[in-house]
């Protein structure tokens, strides 16, 4: 498959673009958990998501009825998706903004793997180091050693990965699928695993008394995150754009702070200080390799 034509300035615009976006939704998701089970804030993700990005296609003038929905590449990033959404949502309930902003920002890293081991992308020996650098930032905010270990911390790990995957399969998707109806199969295909959760979860099928202020903010900041994102991995190289993806972990340290009086330990500060590092080094290098 032939990747998009390559614009790396618009692509790294777009991907900070997202990254606020996609933070002004976890604070809300975060807020709306006061209210919701994980399992409702799924569905309503999913639900409004479906009905956003299907109605853009549509006003777009895409054909949403496809067999096209069905190819393994499509697929493969269905379950990427369904990953990741879990992930973030049990990340978002359980864990503070902080450390979850902290170890997403290690989705780059594993990426740029992704994209070596499979796209046939090249990297220097440094780009290698600081990847090393980043998973070491990685294991100083999981602690996995530490007899105060919290098992919670491993949900923003299966966020990162799922995120991970969900961006190598967006990069080798035909340059002719739309953006808004590739979500809108993705939101489909996740929508079933939200119902089931809340099926085997033995919980109502609505919430008993939602926010609709969050649920509309967390679908909306959500659906244009994601549609960023979808267009800044297609405007220019993996490796160029996913280090950006920093931006998040400012917006999400600020918004903890603010909002939920967050006091991030110094193993968290220091990790997340070597894994923006890592991706500042690692721009640094695409430049000087340009």
């Amino acid at each position: 498959m032939t990747p998009t034509a390559q614009n790396p300035l618009k692509g790294i615009y777009l991907m900070v673009a997202s990254m606020g976006g996609f933070a002004i939704a976890d604070t809300l998701i975060k807020l709306a958990s006061g209210t919701m089970s994980p399992a409702h804030t799924t569905l309503m993700l999913m639900g409004g998501g479906l009905l956003v990005f299907a109605a853009l296609a549509k006003w777009q003038g895409e054909a949403l009825l496809s067999w096209e929905a069905f190819r393994p590449l499509y697929l493969m990033r269905y379950v990427a998706e369904i990953m990741g959404t879990f992930g973030i949502v049990l990340s978002l309930t359980y864990v503070d903004l902080s450390v979850v902003g902290a170890i997403l920002q290690a989705t780059p890293l594993v990426v740029v793997v992704g994209a070596i081991l499979f796209l046939g992308e090249r990297v220097s020996w440094r780009r290698w180091s600081a990847i090393g650098v980043g998973f070491v930032g990685v294991l100083m905010i999981v602690q996995p050693g530490d007899e105060g270990f919290d098992a919670t911390v491993l949900w923003p790990i299966l966020a990162m990965t799922g995120l991970a995957l969900r961006d190598l399969t967006t990069r080798v998707t035909p340059p002719g699928m739309n953006s808004a109806r590739l979500a809108t199969y993705t939101m489909a295909a996740a929508l079933p695993f939200a119902l089931l959760w809340i099926g085997l979860a033995e919980d109502t099928w609505l919430p008993a008394s939602p926010n609709w202020v969050l649920v509309f903010g967390m679908v909306g900041f959500g659906a244009l995150g994601y549609l960023l994102l979808i267009a800044s991995i297609r405007a220019a190289p993996v490796s160029v754009v996913s280090p950006y993806r920093y931006s998040r972990l400012i917006f999400l340290l600020v918004a903890g702070m603010l909002e939920f009086g967050e006091r991030p330990g110094i193993m968290t500060l220091a990790g997340a200080a070597l894994i923006v590092a890592s991706g500042i080094y690692a721009m640094w290098r695409d430049r000087q390799t340009a």
